[in-house]
């Protein structure tokens, strides 16, 4: 009997687009949830269940086929330095029940839940970025991925979706906590330009957008692709995917700008423009579209009609 992924990976290898949902913690924010210093969305699960439910929910309604849990916040690394280390799995697990619970409650049985894991690490109330020697020793960043992942399968999930990988010295242990996990792994990329116009990763512009796509490339998984990057960069990002994976490719970008806890939402791309970005990238062979941090539910719905997903 085939599952609920072997019938999307049936429909990717049909040349099918699918629709991947928008931001999650963003729209939470959007919708009055608070965010906290250290943790960012990371403790929602704990303070706005329901919330997160009818972020999810709204999603469904306008055309996802693939919901994005909660998760992008809450690994031990993050939860540990807002002395939350002990809840751990309870918030990971409450979350991702939100999103499960979602689909159930809009009768959307092939609705995909992905279990988002990132490798942010905790950033300084009002930056976007670590303070140099920030990095935990590469084994803590294992065992807390590890368990991470660990949840996410022990939780129902279809897939764990890797975000905004684009540090190497956090991917490498990202990569090898996944490596022996029953489920199947996509991962997202994150680029940014240079004033020379290189393509660069986002998190550190020492290194070649074509390094982290090599890195990400050697690990076989079912799709890779670009997010939380400027949509006006993601078309010049897709060659370079396209080299080094033969798989699906995916895309998703973002609009504004981070200052911990919280998402600025400026220069937010409209809904119609963001359906034409979409078209391009279908029509240079993206098969699943959605957006991230900034993006909601009318970006979806801009886009869902592209692949016929309208509820």
């Amino acid at each position: 009997m085939a599952t609920r992924y072997t019938r999307a990976w049936d429909r990717l290898a049909d040349g099918d687009v699918l629709v991947l949902d928008g931001g999650v913690s963003t729209e939470l924010e959007r919708r009055g949830v608070s965010m906290s210093d250290g943790v960012w969305s990371g403790r929602a699960a704990l303070d706005a269940w329901e919330g997160i439910v009818d972020v999810h929910r709204a999603y469904i309604d306008v055309g996802a086929q693939i919901i994005t849990a909660n998760t992008y916040a809450s690994s031990r690394l993050m939860l540990q330095s807002a002395g939350l280390g002990d809840q751990v799995a309870e918030i990971n697990r409450r979350a991702i029940e939100a999103a499960l619970t979602a689909r159930e409650r809009a009768g959307a049985a092939d609705v995909l839940v992905a279990g988002s894991m990132s490798h942010m690490l905790p950033i300084p109330t009002g930056g976007y970025r670590l303070r140099d020697g920030d990095t935990p020793a590469a084994d803590m960043m294992l065992a807390a991925f590890h368990e991470l992942a660990a949840i996410h399968e022990d939780a129902g999930v279809d897939l764990l979706l890797l975000e905004m990988m684009s540090a190497p010295d956090r991917m490498a242990p990202m990569f090898e906590a996944v490596a022996d996990t029953r489920l199947p792994v996509w991962c997202g990329q994150s680029a940014a330009r240079n004033d020379d116009g290189a393509i660069l990763s986002w998190h550190d512009r020492s290194v070649p957008f074509a390094d982290i796509v090599a890195m990400a490339a050697g690990h076989d998984f079912d799709v890779m692709g670009i997010m939380h990057t400027s949509a006006d960069l993601i078309a010049d990002t897709l060659p370079l995917i396209r080299e080094a994976h033969s798989g699906p490719l995916m895309a998703y970008p973002d609009a504004g700008y981070f200052e911990m806890p919280h998402w600025r939402f400026e220069d937010t791309i409209t809904p119609a423009r963001f359906a034409e970005f979409a078209r391009a990238w279908r029509e240079a062979g993206v098969q699943i579209i959605g957006g991230c941090c900034g993006l909601g539910p009318e970006h979806i719905a801009a886009i869902a009609d592209m692949a016929g997903s309208t509820r």
